[in-house]
């Protein structure tokens, strides 16, 4: 299924906002969004939702053989998923070219610039290594998902801890969490990716485009970076051309923002961490927010129920009172409301005579 194209007024819209320094959400030019990162109750499920835009990550490992050109290396595979649930411009059980992109990018950023220490993973030389799978799911897709990816995927492989091993010989022994302690990942820095969307051959610039601000854009630049300030990768695609000051000026931006990501980052891990030592909840469930709808207090009074006051109420005559304990204010008698009652044994022979009258009448007849 084919997405909605833009029309020619909203492009025009957009450009002429754009133009005039203005976005469509009222954020400035090198704003973000709002990111938010969530933890699952395993370790290595992450969750980050930048705007309207949500990436799943989780990560898995398993002991697998390694490779022969390096036996003492442990492997990292990254899988991305673009599902008809993020967008309908993505098909089931097929990636489609814009999902091999991402997937190459992620894997120039992240394994690529060796932020991972896949020696620290080898169980045995040249026969058991450590494989680590990390799967990212595309749950909403609202414009620069590489940016989203590239923060769950690094923080997924920082919040993950996997078994530890005993290696007695030949034989391997995994421990399961609950006898030890599960080990963490070394990870040597986190590359994180920050997109620049060009407009008007290179003279308008964005950071953070959304989905309609990608769909007019001309080109577009990733810069993978850490805190560090070492570019882990740089790719830029459109039909444009840049000097050499706006990809200077673009990585001075990106510098900033990899530096607030990162700090976000190491402190959504350390509150989750503590919450789990202490005992607190956590999870995706005490992440959602809950509406609360605030209402008016108003002072208590308090009322003394053990002092009760009697007061007697003389009424005048022809008005009635309605309630228990009054006297008969009607002006009539008691006799006349009461009216007469029929008596027991007056009923009891009247029934007698009607079935003799019709004992009568059956012998007649």
């Amino acid at each position: 299924m084919r997405e909605t194209p833009l029309s020619n007024c909203e492009k025009e819209f957009i450009l002429s906002a754009i133009a005039d320094r203005k976005r469509l959400d009222g954020r400035q030019t090198f704003d973000y969004r709002k990111l938010k990162i969530c933890f699952g109750v395993d370790t290595g499920c992450c969750s980050v939702e930048l705007g309207q835009t949500r990436v799943l990550t989780q990560v898995s490992c398993e002991v697998t053989e390694p490779k022969q050109t390096r036996p003492t290396d442990g492997i990292l595979y990254i899988n991305v998923e673009l599902s008809p649930m993020a967008s309908p411009s993505f098909e089931a059980g097929r990636l489609s070219d814009e999902g091999v992109e991402l997937t190459r990018l992620l894997e120039r950023c992240i394994k690529e610039s060796r932020c991972l220490d896949t020696e620290s993973l080898c169980v045995v030389a040249g026969q058991k290594v450590w494989q680590i799978r990390v799967d990212i799911h595309v749950l909403n897709h609202e414009g620069n998902i590489l940016d989203c990816a590239s923060i769950a995927a690094i923080t997924a492989l920082v919040h993950f801890r996997r078994p530890d091993v005993t290696v007695s010989g030949e034989d391997v022994t995994i421990h399961a969490l609950e006898d030890r302690d599960p080990i963490p990942l070394s990870v040597h820095h986190m590359p994180i990716c920050v997109s620049f969307a060009f407009y008007d051959q290179g003279k308008y610039l964005l950071v953070d485009p959304k989905l309609r601000e990608e769909k007019v854009m001309d080109g577009k630049m990733v810069i993978g970076m850490n805190k560090h300030r070492e570019i882990c990768t740089l790719q830029i695609t459109g039909d444009m051309l840049l000097l050499k000051e706006q990809v200077l000026r673009c990585s001075n931006i990106a510098v900033v923002k990899v530096q607030e990501i990162t700090e976000l980052i190491l402190l959504a891990v350390d509150n989750d961490k503590r919450a789990r030592k202490e005992g607190k909840k956590f999870g995706f469930a005490e992440s959602i927010e809950k509406e609360k709808i605030t209402s008016h207090h108003t002072e208590s009074i308090d009322i003394d129920l053990d002092q009760s006051t009697s007061q007697t109420v003389e009424n005048e005559e022809g008005t009635g009172v309605v309630g228990q304990g009054g006297k008969n204010s009607w002006l009539m008698e008691d006799d006349d409301e009461e009216g007469e009652e029929i008596k027991p044994e007056t009923q009891t022979t009247t029934k007698s005579k009607k079935k003799k009258l019709n004992k009568e009448e059956g012998m007649n007849f």
